[in-house]
């Protein structure tokens, strides 16, 4: 069944607020209504398989590992009316034209990521898309430290913030990241 007209949804937040669970309950409901369903993930991504999208409470749902955001339409099927792309903020910015490119063909695309990265400053292309959707749903996780609503993910470093000048890309989970509330988010500067 195709839509009468595309859209652009974003999801968005720090690690550990449920952006991945959100993303598989819109893909079911897709699903439940005989929608045709694509997910796209990035490749560097291999925490819980290649080729799912597995959140940290378990769920999880087919997808296709790709490199580049313009492998998704070296293979998306012409019958295809939602796609998906997780953790969006691992793409170049050529991702933004894609997704619009899809809408604009009549898709509904769904994005979810990091709005932040550890350093609590923007990441990627999720800001261009967040700025272009018709949807943007920021969740949020709680503080690993007073419990409170958290917005931002923290890296430690043997148990310790990572400082400004490290990587912005580590892959990892609850062993190197907490959520954390703007209070208690620190990246020191030497």
């Amino acid at each position: 069944m195709r839509h009468h007209s595309g859209a652009v949804e974003v999801i968005v937040g720090s690690m550990f607020s449920g952006k991945t669970d959100e993303l598989i309950r819109r893909l079911r409901r897709a699903t439940i209504a005989k929608q045709k369903v694509q997910v796209f993930k990035p490749a560097i991504d291999d925490r819980f398989g290649e080729t799912k999208v597995t959140s940290h409470a378990g769920n999880d749902f087919d997808a296709f590992p790709i490199r580049s955001a313009a492998q998704i339409l070296d293979h998306l099927d012409n019958d295809t009316t939602v796609v998906a792309v997780d953790e969006a903020q691992f793409f170049d910015l050529e991702i933004v034209q894609i997704i619009q490119r899809m809408a604009d063909d009549g898709m509904r695309v769904i994005a979810a990521g990091l709005d932040t990265d550890f350093r609590g400053e923007p990441f990627g292309p999720i800001p261009t898309l967040m700025a272009q959707a018709e949807r943007v749903d920021k969740l949020h996780a709680i503080c690993m430290v007073c419990a409170e609503e958290a917005s931002r993910t923290q890296r430690l470093l043997d148990g310790k913030p990572a400082h400004y000048d490290d990587p912005v890309v580590v892959i990892g989970a609850s062993e190197l990241y907490e959520a954390r509330c703007r209070k208690h988010h620190e990246v020191p500067r030497d």
